[in-house]
């Protein structure tokens, strides 16, 4: 990327930087440094054209892709000061949005990793650009299943993914309500804002979706394909589970009974069928 100074009128923050356009940015740990020294570590920004002129500047403006707490804080000491040096600038080629996303999210991992919600916010964006999941976990050094769990994230509602952000539920919680239908999230949010309620947290929460037990689909003894009730995946854990534990059981026990009319076809003398939750000791067998 070619490299230059630009006066800071013919810079304006991105549509496509990560910490967006409107949200003013924290300035607590940057502005004593950019009042002593000026800013000094380069915005990434790509040509944006402008019809008019900008008084002072050139004839083309530029958007900051990253970088916009620097230009923030610079804004503040142009303000104080009544002017301010041009600012460093490395300009990337105009046009491509999704590249565009990817320079400012790598920019500023690499400076403070941004929260959970943030970063899906992101490969949201990036999505609908068209990268994939696999192009996204290349770029960022992360595995295609890392990706879709923080893209696991858009089935919350934004309720959920605000209280998330606040840290006023725990990463456990969260990442079971993506397992949820957005039907049971809002009984979950119903039970939360209910004084005398005590919403499942944590671990509860699977249970509690999946009617008080989680089938792995691994345990079935029949060919999952037959089964027409919901599957839920959960991303998180790398399992899915029979989301109708009662169907799951009736196909299960007509599995079990086919096998065991097998062994007496094939001359066991007796089978032995344990009760259901019953614990298996291999030395009484």
């Amino acid at each position: 990327m070619e490299l230059k100074h630009i006066d800071i009128a013919c810079l304006s923050i991105s549509p496509a930087n990560m910490r967006g356009v409107k949200k003013a940015p924290d300035l607590t740990n940057i502005l004593p440094s950019v009042r002593a020294r000026g800013v000094l570590v380069p915005l990434i920004v790509r040509a944006k054209s402008c019809p008019e002129p900008v008084e002072g500047g050139s004839p083309t403006t530029y958007e900051i892709v990253a970088g916009k707490r620097r230009y923030h804080a610079a804004m503040i000491v142009a303000q104080e000061e009544g002017s301010v040096e041009p600012l460093p600038c490395a300009i990337m080629e105009a046009g491509d949005d999704a590249a565009a996303l990817e320079a400012s999210l790598i920019e500023n991992i690499a400076r403070l990793d941004p929260d959970e919600v943030t970063r899906w916010e992101t490969f949201t964006r990036l999505v609908k650009e068209g990268r994939s999941p696999e192009d996204i976990s290349l770029t960022f050094g992360l595995t295609a299943l890392q990706v879709k769990r923080t893209l696991a994230l858009g089935n919350l509602l934004p309720r959920i993914r605000n209280l998330y952000r606040s840290d006023s539920i725990d990463a456990v919680t969260v990442r079971h309500l993506t397992l949820a239908s957005k039907a049971r999230q809002r009984e979950w949010l119903t039970l939360l804002d209910d004084e005398d309620a005590r919403p499942p947290m944590g671990h509860h929460v699977k249970a509690w979706l999946l009617g008080g037990c989680a089938i792995a689909t691994d345990k079935a003894l029949f060919d999952s394909a037959d089964y027409k009730g919901g599957i839920v995946a959960d991303l998180f854990c790398d399992h899915s589970y029979f989301a109708d534990a009662d169907l799951f059981w009736q196909m299960q026990e007509a599995a079990i009974a086919e096998r065991i009319e097998g062994y007496r076809d094939v001359g066991w003398q007796d089978v032995a069928v344990m009760a259901r939750g019953e614990a298996f000791h291999s030395w009484e067998h």
